[in-house]
Order: structure tokens, then C-alpha cells, then sequence
């Protein structure tokens, strides 16, 4: 009984922070104006750099709710949204 209450807790948990992360990408789409998969690569990035993700998340979260932005995960940020931008700045091939 034990062992499945802590799988329920993990599970739980999984989805809270799946949840979290999801906003966060919403967060970096209407603000930065990237497309969702490229919000997630920004956060994964960001994360590889500094802390967690769903600390990264998190922190956008809180920042698109008028909180500072910690550094360095600012910076991070900010670079990581730079890249990505770019990419989807380019025009796709004629034809």
C-alpha cells in the first residue's frame, strides 16, 4: 500500500509540473512571440545552464506575473530566446 501511494505522489507531482511548464511555454509564446516547441527548447536550454526546469518555469511564470527574473537565469533566458527567434526568422525554402 505503501509503494503505491508514493507512485500516486510521483504521479501527481508529474502532472503538476508538466502543468507548469506548459504555462511557462504559454508565457514565452505570447511574450517573446516564439512558437510552442521553440518555448520548450528555451526552457530546456535555460535549465541546462542554470537550474531545473520546472524551477525555470517556475521563475517565467512568476516573472510574467511581475516578479524579477533571478540571474543568471535572466540572461540564459534572454540568449536562449535570442537563438530561437532567429530560427524562425528564416524564411523556408522556394518550392
Amino acid at each position: 500500500m505503501e509503494q503505491l501511494q508514493q507512485e500516486n505522489a510521483q504521479l501527481r507531482q508529474a502532472v503538476d509540473s508538466h502543468a507548469v511548464v506548459d504555462q511557462a511555454i504559454g508565457v514565452l509564446v505570447a511574450v517573446h512571440r516564439v512558437v510552442p516547441g521553440a518555448g520548450f527548447e528555451v526552457l530546456r536550454e535555460v535549465s541546462q545552464h542554470t537550474i531545473k526546469l520546472h524551477s525555470v518555469a517556475e521563475m517565467v511564470i512568476g516573472w510574467a506575473l511581475g516578479q524579477p527574473l533571478a540571474e543568471p537565469v535572466g540572461h540564459e533566458l534572454d540568449a536562449a530566446v535570442q537563438r530561437h527567434s532567429r530560427l524562425d526568422d528564416i524564411p523556408d525554402p522556394p518550392g
